[in-house]
């Protein structure tokens, strides 16, 4: 029955001058989306409308799926289109698609007309009335209500006119690649898929880092994090994955420094690694899935030591969740059962009994210095060896 996809934008439209370029944004986001998508599909722009029209047969249902990932719509609206051929063929219209899309006849609703066409020989208002009157007439044991109706049946007369009542969601947000580009630190927990997912949400473009650690980590371990980077790109596109070896750099610091101060001196040349990477990708900014005080490093006082390190700016959209807000995040957006597999990642592996939680950024500093110009070089072998993976 539907061909045709009405696509509704919520922040976009309240662009000025430059709302095309978030608009031209979202169609190519949407066309990345439907490629994969069985059928062919034409995307156009309408006076502040974006309609998906399929060209012969498609799957619908994978259509509907692939859409409500794309970030920057807010509702997907499958539509049935029809040429302008006099009010009555259009009454006949509506009464087939209610009796098609309604079975259950015993609801409430409503007439919306929009009238884009102004020469239209009846107004909206006036169209609101009589296809009332004629669907009543169809169907005695419907009812108008104006203020909460079960269906809210949308009329726009366009060049065509468009015909529907459904509004599946959307996920909102900005069309990924309009806030610029950033460098998530990728493990395989819960919390950084949900923290690249939520930055994504709001338009920006992600590359992702992720340390390994072999042997102490399994190639399960890191197959689960190309697992969930994977789960992640069906939102934002394809993600280009740098998987670093850090097993030298931390047995190296595990040697040579304090043990309670292990995780945050290793955080530290994580982030340091994380922003050379970001600068060469050209990166904005680094992404981690932090909030506060869920564990020893994720204190305030943690969070100022592994800052230190960094020129770019650092984005923690978790700052203030609790585990259970990110968890009920990563379930919707289908990371959760992957992040919970039992493959331990390099963060795991050397972790000390009574790590800090309020470390002095003086005296980190002063204990790193024990890994004298080696530490340099195992950075360096490490960045040399990037392995980079192209998710999607």
């Amino acid at each position: 029955m539907f061909t045709s996809f009405l696509i509704k934008y919520a922040e976009i439209g309240v662009k000025g001058k430059n709302r095309y370029l978030f608009e031209d944004a979202l169609v190519h986001q949407m066309k990345f989306a439907l490629k994969k998508c069985e059928g062919k599909f034409l995307i156009h722009k309408s006076q502040g409308r974006i309609f998906v029209d399929a060209e012969g047969e498609f799957d619908y249902d994978g259509a509907v799926e692939r859409l409500s990932r794309v970030f920057g719509i807010s509702g997907i609206c499958p539509v049935v289109v029809v040429e302008d051929e006099g009010f009555e063929r259009l009454c006949e219209t509506v009464v087939k698609y209610i009796d098609d899309v309604y079975p259950e006849k015993n609801k409430t609703f409503k007439v919306n007309a929009r009238r884009a066409r102004k020469n239209y020989p009846k107004e909206s208002m006036e169209i609101n009335a009589d296809m009332g009157g004629v669907i009543l007439d169809a169907y005695p044991e419907m009812r108008v209500d104006v203020h909460k109706p079960d269906i809210m049946l949308n009329i726009e007369i366009r060049e065509k006119i468009y015909i529907y009542s459904e509004i599946i969601p959307g996920p909102g947000g900005m069309p990924v690649g309009t806030g610029g580009k950033a460098m998530l630190l990728l493990s395989g927990g819960i919390d950084s898929p949900v923290a690249g997912y939520m930055i994504a949400k709001r338009g920006v473009k992600i590359d992702a880092v992720y340390f390994h650690a072999p042997p102490y980590t399994s190639e399960r371990a890191k197959q689960k994090v190309v697992d969930l980077a994977r789960i992640v790109s069906k939102y934002t596109g394809p993600i280009y994955l740098h998987v670093i070896n850090f097993t030298d750099i931390q047995l190296y610091i595990y040697e040579k420094c304090p043990h309670e101060e292990l995780t945050i001196i290793m955080r530290r040349y994580m982030m340091r690694i994380a922003e050379h990477i970001a600068k060469e990708t050209e990166c904005l900014g680094l992404i981690t899935g932090e909030s506060i005080g869920q564990v020893a490093s994720q204190t305030m006082n943690s969070l100022i030591a592994t800052n230190e390190v960094c020129e770019l700016p650092v984005y923690r959209p978790l700052i203030g969740f609790d585990k259970q807000e990110i968890v009920e995040v990563s379930e919707k957006i289908g990371t959760f059962e992957t992040s919970i597999q039992p493959f331990e990642d390099c963060c795991t592996i050397f972790v000390a009994k009574h790590p800090v939680t309020k470390p002095n950024v003086n005296v980190i500093r002063r204990h790193e210095r024990n890994l004298d110009e080696k530490i340099e070089e195992l950075v360096k072998t490490a960045l040399e060896t990037d392995e980079l993976i192209i998710v999607e």
